[in-house]
């Protein structure tokens, strides 16, 4: 018997009852007698924000790195320095004594609008995925757990709490939880955290297909399912569906409550002890890591520097960037003397330390002579002296550089956009200023696309810097001159405007529901399917050198669904300067008998070259890299066919195609029914045989009244009318009644 088994076997109704829920706001519940301590959480995800009094919910929390949001980590494309984040994470939370951190989020970002885009990664799912796994392996390799959130289809924070979110099986399996599921498979987080919406008219804190259905038996999660904050609505039902630990804490109404229910019979004490037994054996592996080693301050800043840099995406740049040889500079815009670097609520950080984008500027401008205007107010207000004083400072300069940023309180937990535009006074300055002097840089603090149609066709350069970190202000200015190659890419495709995004009807919803009526289109799909026009691609980034793609190849021709098959190709830097480059792999399906979209991304790299220098780079692809979700068959199929295997630099910016011939090993169950058309059963193996006995007394007919022998069954009956239908019409051919010939086609079927 285990550790973990052993306790549970010492805990009496009660002190089971009170383990499944929360001792505090931030800790377990202990049972000193079992031997069995609490455990202690923070919130994240970008940084340890743990307050410094969990028996409340004071917002004070201690210092800590505040590292880029997600929404930038994720345009770095690389895992690798996601798991180094993490380390970072980890040793900041083994000093303050936490056990693990809420985070990391990976809900897609279905909308523009939503408040907390800064905390997701993407609006791909693989991408997801990939930095999920590289941030959750960072963090628990240093015996600190996560808690992945918000478990499923939490997409806006418009009646959060309380909306149901509608979405049909095919787009929940292929869009809204693959991240999920691979982040669960591959790194294995402690702790899954259920999100407060419903989803198809069950809440997920007591959505037993989500909990248990999907993530505990078929993906297999050891760990424990915790509550969002005050998720919970009935403790009992939460029990039954496995959510293990209701948080905050302390809930003396629930714990009576389950108390209650399993004395009366109404809940079975097995599945108590089921929830009790995860928490314990979570709580014993935390303790398993010993608390209170100090972290490196100065490392983590310079660290959370590097990662800023990294996934800052240069949009546009005429030339001017990076900057050389200027002779007077004028800094424009509040958010470059106080940096705009974190979303609000619970992941809001207290940082150890903040640089400032101006500061930061003066530092690099060696021989420039720097000037700084506010240009408008601290909330992206009018101030009409202000306004003057930095269109006349543009003018007299050799550049601009304007910073712009939306309100604080537009970009936060709680609330969504209400459009993706930045404030009048900003985009007027922009107008004005680029009016008069062309060497304009515009540089964007946010959390997810922005409209720049109205003002970006002035500017020399635009740098998406969206939400940095403390660290975020030298990375820029190591971006402006030169001492950083920008080498991040769009995670989220930016649209032209926000008529021209998917969600668009849907978005929030209505009647506390919202519907997914978009489906699988959401970001590049939708754009691709649709060939509508955006300001900036999904993946598109550039860089202060260029990029040749040769030499693409694949490992096989063809091959069956079962096995890997490689894709390669030679990247060469053909600049003057040292960059990286991400190289990206779609799939495209030539048919399938379900719509799909037109290509999906299913592998990336990212690749460092120094100027002239050719590497070789190798992606690998599997069987769901080429697998669709069948709602009908409840199950991941491929079919037989020919696949467009394109790498690019962006979803708009492919630069190599190669043929794939992939053969399918799925065998479907057989689904056909009295409404089956007649060409379901001929398509079908088992059916096929069946029916072809009948199928050749439609044909005789059919060229006997036509007087043609190579006539066939009019396509509208064979593929659009129900064969019992069929059936009725020629009944005055056929040897027996419509419902005599069906009932034996069923029988020799096995239905």
């Amino acid at each position: 018997m285990d550790k973990a088994t052993e306790i549970l076997k010492k805990l009496s109704l009660e002190e089971k009852a009170a383990l499944v829920i929360g001792e505090t706001a931030w800790t377990t519940t202990p049972v000193e007698h079992a031997g069995l301590p609490s455990m202690r959480v923070s919130d994240g995800p970008h940084g340890v924000r743990m307050v410094a009094h969990p028996e409340t919910m004071d917002e004070t929390s201690v210092p800590a790195t505040c590292f880029p949001t997600y929404a930038l980590l994720a345009a770095s494309w690389d895992p690798d320095l996601a798991n180094r984040m993490g380390k970072a994470i980890a040793e900041e939370a083994t000093e303050y004594g936490v056990d693990v951190m809420l985070g990391p989020g990976i809900n897609m970002k279905r909308s523009p609008l939503c408040g907390r885009n800064f905390e997701y990664f993407s609006e791909d799912p693989y991408l997801a995925g990939e930095m999920a796994v590289g941030i959750i392996s960072g963090i628990q390799s240093k015996g600190i757990g996560t808690s992945l959130k918000h478990f499923a289809v939490n997409n806006q924070e418009f009646q959060r709490f309380i909306v149901d979110a509608l979405v049909d099986e095919r787009t929940l399996r292929e869009i809204y939880l693959p991240a999920f599921e691979k982040a669960v498979k591959e790194a294995k987080p402690w702790t899954v955290m259920c999100s407060y919406n419903k989803l198809n008219g069950t809440a997920n804190s007591q959505n037993g297909y989500l909990l248990n259905d999907i993530l505990k038996k078929e993906w297999g999660f050891e760990g424990f399912v915790v509550s969002d904050w005050g998720a919970v609505t009935d403790r009992i039902k939460g029990v039954e569906a496995g959510l293990d630990l209701e948080m905050p804490g302390p809930r003396g109404s629930h714990t009576k409550q389950i108390v209650e229910a399993v004395s009366s019979g109404a809940l079975s004490e097995a599945k108590l002890d089921e929830c009790a037994l995860r928490i314990i054996k979570i709580v014993l592996k935390a303790h398993e890591t010993k608390k209170g080693a100090a972290y490196n301050k100065e490392a983590h800043h310079a660290l959370a520097r590097e990662i800023a840099g990294e996934g800052m995406v240069l949009l546009k740049n005429d030339g001017l960037l990076p900057l050389k040889g200027q002779k007077k500079l004028a800094v424009i815009g509040h958010s470059a003397k106080e940096a705009y670097f974190q979303g609000g609520g619970s992941s809001n950080i207290n940082s150890t330390r903040v640089d400032h984008p101006l500061e930061e500027i003066k530092k690099l401008a060696i021989g420039m002579d720097v000037q700084y205007v506010e240009g408008y107010t601290a909330d992206g207000g009018e101030d009409a002296a202000l306004f003057g004083e930095a269109v006349a400072a543009a003018h007299s300069a050799d550049a601009a550089l304007i910073f712009v940023a939306p309100p604080t309180l537009k970009e936060t937990e709680g609330s969504d956009r209400s459009d993706m535009d930045l404030s009048a006074p900003q985009i007027a300055l922009i107008k004005a200023v680029t009016a008069i002097q062309p060497n304009t840089v515009v540089i964007l603090n946010n959390s997810s696309a922005m409209a720049m149609s109205e003002w970006i066709d002035g500017t020399a350069a635009v740098l998406e810097a969206y939400m940095m970190g403390q660290a975020g202000a030298g990375a820029i200015a190591d971006i402006l001159f030169g001492k950083v190659n920008p080498s991040g890419k769009l995670a989220e495709t930016f649209p032209l405007r926000l008529l021209d995004t998917p969600s668009y009807i849907n978005f929030p919803g209505e009647n506390k529901s919202v519907r997914y009526g978009e489906g699988l289109f959401i970001g590049y799909r939708y754009y691709d399917y649709c060939d509508k026009s955006v300001l900036f691609p999904f993946g598109h980034g550039l860089s202060y050198t260029t990029f040749k793609y040769s030499n693409a190849k694949l490992s096989a021709a063809s091959i069956k669904d079962t096995d890997k098959v490689s894709v390669s190709v030679e990247v060469t830097n053909t600049g003057s300067v040292a960059g990286k480059e991400i190289v990206q792999v779609y799939v495209h399906d030539q048919k399938c008998r379900l719509v799909r979209p037109v290509k999906e991304l299913k592998g990336f790299v990212k690749v460092e070259l120094k100027p002239g220098e050719t590497k070789k780079v190798s992606i690998p692809l599997d069987f769901r890299s080429f697998a669709f979700y069948d709602p009908h068959y409840m199950l991941w199929a491929t079919e037989d066919g020919e696949f467009d295997i394109l790498v690019g630099a962006s979803a708009a910016d492919i630069r190599c195609k190669l043929a794939l011939t992939v053969k399918s090993t799925v065998e479907l169950p057989c689904a056909l029914s009295i409404e089956s058309s007649l060409a379901e059963w001929l398509a079908d193996p088992t059916g096929s045989q069946a029916i072809a006995p009948l199928y050749q007394e439609f044909l005789k007919v059919i060229r006997a009244s036509a007087g043609d022998d190579n006539a066939d069954v009019p396509d509208f009956i064979k593929r659009e009318m129900p064969l019992k239908k069929a059936l009725e019409f020629a009944e005055s051919y056929m040897p027996t009644s419509p419902n005599e010939i069906v009932a034996g086609l069923l029988q020799a079927i096995g239905k």
